[in-house]
């Protein structure tokens, strides 16, 4: 009877103590974002999912691939996912269209403008230069689309963010989003303050990112200067260095698919995840930053 009271109280102690070290332990969110623009940004995806260490993914929901993306995450139910709300299209070589009629949103083609701001290689061409027929009521109905759609189709959507600040450009946009977020039952994470309501950190590579190479150095330092106890939000966008993202630019971006397949190589990368087990951090998705 006393050996088994001895046992017990051993378990009980270890029990306690593997809680309390998952307590005190860094929680990190690997973000990856644009699921649903290309072939090659979905698989990549969903290989940083199965075989490396992303945990939440954004998805845009007018991107011509997003009915592949669909499919890929029903297959993968554990891969925690956010509706990326979008009103530009910035890539040259193609582009996507607003799910409702939305005139103030669109260039003369009927596309998306490229930018969100003002950029001098496309002049004219941002969503600020065209403020004058800014319409509130149909950058609504337009989120409301998207947000549906995606809630139809994506099961384990749990929150919303913006692509390209597209959530939180201005005050109007904030107080939109943030009542679409209260009404949809989804934690909207684009914002200056969702840092503090959800008590995490931006965290980002230290140092140089050009290569594949210096990404993983950079990512591993990062991951070594993160603190016990504390909370923290990575962000990028993995994809293949393959023919069809060799096809996608704009001007002052030209190298997208070295740099994509560097990222996707970083979140696969072996070093990084010795960083993440020996130090003992906790790898969460944003469903679980959030309590959603």
């Amino acid at each position: 009877m006393k050996i088994l009271k001895n046992k017990t109280v051993a378990c009980l102690a270890a029990a306690c103590a593997i809680s309390m070290q998952m307590a005190s332990a860094q929680e990190v969110v690997m973000r990856i974002d644009d699921m649903g623009a290309f072939h090659s940004v979905n698989k990549a995806c969903i290989d940083a999912y199965q075989n490396g260490i992303a945990t939440s993914v954004e998805v845009l929901v007018v991107g011509p691939w997003f009915p592949e993306a669909v499919k890929m995450l029903k297959e993968n139910p554990g891969l925690d996912a956010g509706v990326h709300l979008a009103i530009t299209s910035e890539w040259e070589n193609i582009k996507w269209r607003p799910l409702t009629d939305c005139p103030t949103l669109v260039d003369e083609n009927g596309y998306f403008f490229p930018m969100l701001g003002p950029n001098p290689a496309y002049p004219g061409q941002s969503v600020f230069e065209n403020m004058e027929k800014f319409d509130i009521a149909q950058i609504e109905k337009e989120f409301r689309a998207q947000i549906e759609l995606a809630l139809k189709h994506i099961p384990q959507l749990s929150h919303i963010s913006g692509h390209m600040f597209s959530s939180c450009f201005n005050e109007q946009v904030t107080e939109l989003t943030s009542r679409l977020a209260k009404e949809y039952d989804l934690a909207l994470i684009d914002r200056m303050d969702a840092s503090t309501k959800y008590n995490y950190s931006p965290i980002n590579y230290a140092g140089a990112k050009a290569t594949s190479q210096e990404k993983i150095e950079s990512m591993a330092k990062a991951l070594e200067q993160t603190k016990a106890g504390e909370r923290y939000l990575f962000i990028d966008h993995p994809a293949y260095n393959d023919c069809e993202m060799e096809s996608v630019m704009h001007i002052g971006y030209e190298d997208v698919a070295v740099d994509r397949q560097g990222v996707l190589d970083m979140l696969k990368s072996e070093k990084v995840r010795k960083v993440i087990d020996e130090k003992g951090i906790r790898l969460i998705s944003i469903r679980q930053l959030t309590g959603k």
